[in-house]
């Protein structure tokens, strides 16, 4: 076939048949694939962009409903103005309004977060009298703790247990790429002071003086330079109380020339907080609850979650016996770089199974040559798609993965109608011509329907990256890593395939690369009918002539579909989107009636905890009072 035409196909397929660089790319492609999968991040979840902002405003004093009618109510209405929100949720409680702020999804974060901030900032007006200033903070996806360690055991008083924590928590922050770590639990250290109302009216100091006192032991201010030869320091003087004795001696008016100190009109208390945050965390076997603190540990963004979590529990396994006492257990409550790893694993060797089994049918079909064929190019638009999915930011998560498992079947399908027609074209009749020409001419035959056909399937795939709202960027993976697998798919039919057909088919032609005259040997279609081949023509037949046959091969047909469809009807067998989320933990949240005691609430939550631990599949439980679980993806 002369150049001018052929097709696209057959140009590339003749470009790429002797050429050296073509085993090269294979090679190239598989090892950048390797990399790309050593190197892309591990994660739970793909990185999505829902900008989420809190804004916490005090309101001291006001009750549940003097706090939604005068606070929550007005700012609601005020950043519900804001270009690209999309929810507003609020709780008012005593003393304080919760707001959180939704954007829409892909929104940028910094302004999504200054544009709350300067919309309160404007509207100071809609803030009653007595209220302080909100506090405004984003919240991402990667402020979710991907790892959760529990320290409790040794008998330790709350007090100590959280410093303990807090020490811990401290070292684990030195690990690279941990971002937030957060210390939940446990009684904090804090210095309470109670006046003396009597001492107070005597000695006639007001509350307001010693409340300006207490924020002035709290200044730094410069307090000059000392300049010496070749030296310059620069002096602050500061004011910072650390021990309650020191606060005692604090000076909180002057009257009659003589100073009034703190001593003497409060009592100041150096201890655990009166009404601390309760952790209780029991074991399968061991009777009872113990106090226990939580150490959450969220990561930076794009940080691998399987390689830190691994740090993490190093850091923490070598100040076991130095920083940990040997009494105190340290157990892992929540691992989500754990579970990515699995996760990944088990879907990279679901691709493996996949593709294997999808060149193991051809093989059946079409013999081991042809199945030889579609080997070598399954593979390389994996590792290809591996490598520009890697590229272009995403990480490796159960949707990735999943849209490379669910594009195994359509990958193949390029590279079969190319060495099926290479396969046809060497047992043809006629004249006989070179292996590499009837390659060519193989290639360029199907070469466009093969195009028009992955086109199609693009087309048909790739509006799903377009879905808005949340699920959007969630699964948008699918449709993007599926329709770039499929143009790779194309590309290496008909770049990879005819070398391979080219190498593999040589021998079993018996023909020579080299243009040789005359004519061929008898092929398979002259040759007698197999017993299979006649009962296909046999049945085929029947269909053709009977139009009774026509309605009962329908009837069969519409009953198995049926059948099919009634197998998800009746749970026999399950449908999921995705894979089964293997977590090792589970969050329940008593929502008790307004006013309910915290004791009882706490006590109710011992209750259950006690009822979970009859379950076999439990091993350990916690209950949390005054402080919420570290949060989820989904919470």
């Amino acid at each position: 076939m002369d150049a001018e035409r052929l097709g696209l196909a057959g140009r590339l397929a003749r470009t790429f048949l002797h050429s050296k660089l073509t085993p090269l790319i294979v090679v190239a492609s598989i090892l950048l694939g390797v990399f790309a999968v050593m190197l892309t991040p591990r994660e739970e979840e793909p990185q999505i962009v829902v900008p989420m902002v809190d804004v916490i405003a005090p309101f001291p004093g006001a009750d549940g409903r003097e706090v939604e009618a005068q606070l929550t109510t007005p700012l609601e209405h005020s950043l519900w103005g804001i270009p690209g929100v999309e929810y507003v949720y609020s709780t008012s409680r005593q003393g304080a309004a919760f707001i959180t702020v939704r954007f829409r999804v892909n929104e940028p974060l910094t302004p999504s977060l200054v544009k709350v901030r300067q919309e309160i900032d404007a509207r100071s007006e809609l803030l009653p009298a007595g209220a302080l200033r909100p506090t405004v903070r984003l919240l991402t996806i990667d402020d979710v703790p991907f790892l959760t360690l529990t320290l409790h055991g040794g008998e330790l008083p709350a007090g100590v247990l959280r410093q303990l924590g807090e020490e811990v928590a401290r070292a684990v922050a030195e690990v690279p790429d941990t971002a937030q770590v957060r210390v939940l639990g446990g009684a904090r250290r804090m210095l309470r002071v109670e006046s003396y109302p009597g001492k107070l009216r005597s000695l006639g100091v007001s509350l307001a003086e010693v409340q300006a006192a207490l924020q002035g032991a709290e200044a730094q201010l410069p307090a000059g330079d000392l300049v010496s030869p070749g030296r310059r320091l620069e002096v602050e003087a500061t004011g910072f109380v650390r021990t309650a004795s020191e606060l005692r001696k604090l000076s909180v008016a002057t009257r009659n020339g003589s100073p009034i100190v703190l001593g003497d009109v409060a009592q100041v208390l150096d201890g655990p907080e009166p009404d601390p945050a309760i952790i209780l965390t029991a074991e399968k076997g061991v009777r009872g609850f113990e106090q226990a603190v939580s150490i959450a540990v969220a990561k930076r963004t794009g940080a691998n979650a399987t390689a830190l979590a691994r740090a993490v529990e190093r850091k923490v396994d070598g100040l076991r016996g130095s920083l940990i006492p040997a009494a105190v257990k340290v157990d892992v409550t929540r691992n989500h770089g754990e579970t990515a790893g699995e996760k990944s694993n088990e879907l990279i060797e679901h691709l493996l199974i996949a593709t294997l089994s999808v060149i193991a049918l051809i093989g059946l079909a079409m013999g081991w040559r042809s199945a030889v064929v579609v080997g070598v190019a399954v593979p390389v638009t994996l590792a290809l798609t591996l490598l520009l999915s890697f590229l272009l930011g995403y990480t490796l998560n159960r949707v990735t993965l999943f849209a490379l498992i669910f594009s195994i079947g359509i990958l193949v399908d390029d590279a079969i109608v190319v060495v099926e027609n290479v396969h046809r074209h060497l047992h043809l009749p006629g004249p006989r011509k070179s292996v590499a020409r009837i390659v060519v001419d193989a290639v360029d035959e199907v070469g466009n329907p093969t195009i028009l056909a992955t086109f199609a399937v693009i087309a048909a795939i790739l509006p799903m990256a377009f879905v808005r709202g949340l699920m959007g960027p969630y699964m948008r993976p699918i449709p993007v890593g599926a329709s770039i697998a499929m143009l790779f798919s194309l590309a290496i039919a008909f770049i990879l395939s005819p070398w391979a057909a080219l190498k593999i088919f040589r021998k079993q032609a018996h023909l020579r690369e080299m243009e040789p005259t005359g004519m061929p040997e008898a092929h398979p279609e002259t040759l007698p009918e197999t017993r299979l081949t006649r009962l296909y023509r046999r049945g085929m037949g029947t269909l053709l002539r009977s139009a009774k046959a026509r309605w009962a091969f329908l009837a069969v047909v519409v009953v198995l579909l049926g059948g099919a469809m009634a197998l998800v009807a009746t749970g026999a067998v399950k449908v999921k989107m995705l894979p089964f989320d293997n977590k090792s933990e589970l969050q329940l949240q008593l929502d008790l009636p307004a006013g309910t005691p915290r004791e009882d609430a706490l006590a109710l939550g011992q209750d259950l905890a006690r009822r979970l631990l009859q379950e076999s599949e439990v091993a350990n439980v916690q209950v949390h009072s005054g402080v919420a679980a570290p949060f989820t993806f989904v919470g």
